[in-house]
């Protein structure tokens, strides 16, 4: 954390987006963030994308403001097929805001993502694209925090299932290996969804933790700390989106 409250990798620059993903995961361990809200609510109206002000407006709910511009933001962005943004991703990110913060989900946003989900159950970043565990989990994360239950959220968490690997981990599509962020979030998932959390995907998590409290990417490669160690927090903690 630098000294006006945001955060960056080491050697890097300060930018709200991995301010954000750093206050969810030390919120998550009910630990102090520091000027992190403050940095935040100064560069509302410099968000360039409407994830950016999705991710940005989450971080805020969970540390309990109420993100009434940026909220407003979300609510304008939706299209008349549901979707908010141009993207599953941001209609995902758009639903989980307004629960964040207690609002109701957009209900037409809702029957939108539910006729994203692919035959193989998954969800991907956007329109008719590839699933991929991230999203698929972030899918259910947001489904869930809406009240869907059932059938949907079975065939979620049975794509998952496949994306799951022998030393415990989960990858984000089919052959790539698996990684932190990914087991962490399919973690979240199955949180959300009130099922038991796929055993060895703590034991493949504890096996990337690092000396220095941070978390290696995968076993290979060690990248991007501060994003990916914030990503896992929530995980370990079993404490899905939003943020209760």
């Amino acid at each position: 954390q630098q000294p006006g409250g945001g955060f960056a990798e080491a050697g890097g620059a300060v930018g709200p987006e991995l301010t954000a993903w750093a206050a969810l995961g030390l919120q998550a361990a009910g630990a102090d963030t520091g000027g992190a809200l403050q940095y935040l609510q100064a560069r509302e109206n410099a968000l360039p994308e409407i994830t950016d002000a999705e991710l940005v407006a989450v971080a805020e709910g969970a540390l309990g403001r109420q993100p009434a511009v940026l909220l407003d933001r979300i609510r304008k962005a939706q299209r008349p097929d549901g979707r908010i943004g141009p993207n599953v991703n941001s209609t995902v990110w758009g639903i989980l805001a307004l629960r964040q913060s207690g609002a109701p989900a957009l209900r037409a946003s809702v029957r939108f993502l539910l006729r994203q989900q692919a035959r193989s159950g998954g969800w991907a970043w956007y329109l008719h694209g590839q699933p991929d565990s991230n999203d698929t989990a972030a899918a259910i994360e947001a489904l869930r925090a809406s009240g869907v239950g059932g059938v949907p959220i079975r065939r979620g968490l049975a794509y998952l299932l496949r994306l799951r690997n022998a030393d415990g981990g989960f990858e984000l599509t089919p052959g790539r290996g698996s990684d932190a962020q990914s087991t962490a979030w399919a973690v979240q998932a199955f949180v959300a969804a009130r099922k038991p959390v796929p055993k060895k995907a703590f034991a493949y998590l504890r096996g990337l933790r690092r000396p220095d409290g941070s978390y290696r990417y995968s076993k290979q490669f060690v990248t991007t700390p501060v994003w990916v160690t914030a990503q896992v927090l929530p995980g370990v903690l079993k404490k899905p989106l939003p943020l209760r």
